[in-house]
């Protein structure tokens, strides 16, 4: 027990971080059918949005304690600003298109958000842990962890049953659910097909920059953390199938977990573990752990 509970501890908080990645990128797949690598941009303008209010906050001499409603606002800000607007200008012009033409232009987008970043935000690396220092740490099995970490793992619980009562309960699920299951049905009877997409867009939008600005009290953020937030998301999308979020959930728990585990006893072989995974999951399930086949259109 003295090494499984730490385990299985830090393997929840690294799953948590990699699930906000993943979740909305899936979200995005599920509904508007684009793989959309630019998903990592918006994590790490998350990233830097939140850091600059929060060092804006401190310079300020505000409570620290606002630190946490800043990160929640600097993802909406990111979302309402960038959501509506790119799907409307470019992604919605990919819809129906092949998968190159898709990948080419979100990652044309992902290309100058990475430049405009550097020009923007600068190369250096900014840090900003108001939220981590003002929650202390904690004792577990005799390990300290920080409550910080703590909290991650609640909201990434907290996100996935959200969505689930958003997707299931709600009239606006619903309306995602019609135009996901047929969208030209959907049309027919009246459903703004246009709107759903870009309110889903959006969502994934608001769900990517809050991995980012979550992360930046633990890791910070550095120029390339785009790069390796949209690869590390596409692999634990596709361990548990593209378009499904409880195996985005599922997903991330396995990948943090063996991570994890190969920190504790296999450290050389810790930044390859996700696509190891992947790589073992794809032979077995091509189609990931919850993902089937489908008819296509032709």
């Amino acid at each position: 027990m003295d090494i499984i509970i730490p385990l299985l501890v830090d393997g929840l908080a690294a799953a948590s971080l990699i699930f906000f990645i993943a979740v909305g990128l899936t979200l995005v797949f599920s509904v508007l059918r684009v793989l959309n690598v630019a998903h990592g941009s918006f994590y790490s303008i998350g990233a830097y949005v939140a850091v600059s209010i929060g060092g804006w906050a401190a310079s300020a001499g505000l409570s620290p304690w606002l630190s946490f409603p800043i990160l929640l606002i600097s993802a909406a800000l990111v979302a309402a600003l960038l959501g509506p607007f790119i799907e409307a200008t470019f992604i919605r012009y990919t819809y129906g298109k092949p998968e190159a033409l898709q990948i080419l232009v979100t990652f044309a987008l992902f290309l100058i958000f990475e430049d405009l970043q550097k020009l923007v935000f600068g190369v250096q690396a900014h840090y900003q842990d108001a939220a981590m220092q003002v929650l202390g740490v904690s004792e577990i099995g005799g390990i300290i962890y920080l409550n910080y970490q703590l909290l991650l793992i609640a909201l990434a619980v907290v996100v996935v049953v959200s969505l689930r009562l958003l997707m299931r309960h709600t009239r606006l699920g619903k309306l995602i659910l019609a135009v996901v299951a047929d969208p030209e049905v959907s049309v027919t009877l009246g459903i703004n097909a246009r709107q759903v997409y870009s309110i889903a867009f959006t969502i994934g939008v608001f769900l990517a920059a809050l991995g980012g600005a979550l992360a930046t009290p633990t890791s910070g953020v550095a120029p390339g953390l785009g790069a390796e937030a949209i690869v590390l998301g596409f692999a634990v999308a596709a361990i548990g199938g593209l378009g499904q979020i409880e195996g985005a959930a599922l997903a991330a728990v396995i990948v943090g977990l063996s991570r994890v585990i190969a920190i504790y006893y296999a450290p050389a072989f810790e930044p390859v573990m996700p696509y190891l995974v992947m790589l073992v999951v794809l032979l077995v399930r091509p189609y990931g752990l919850f993902g089937t086949a489908q008819a296509r259109r032709i």
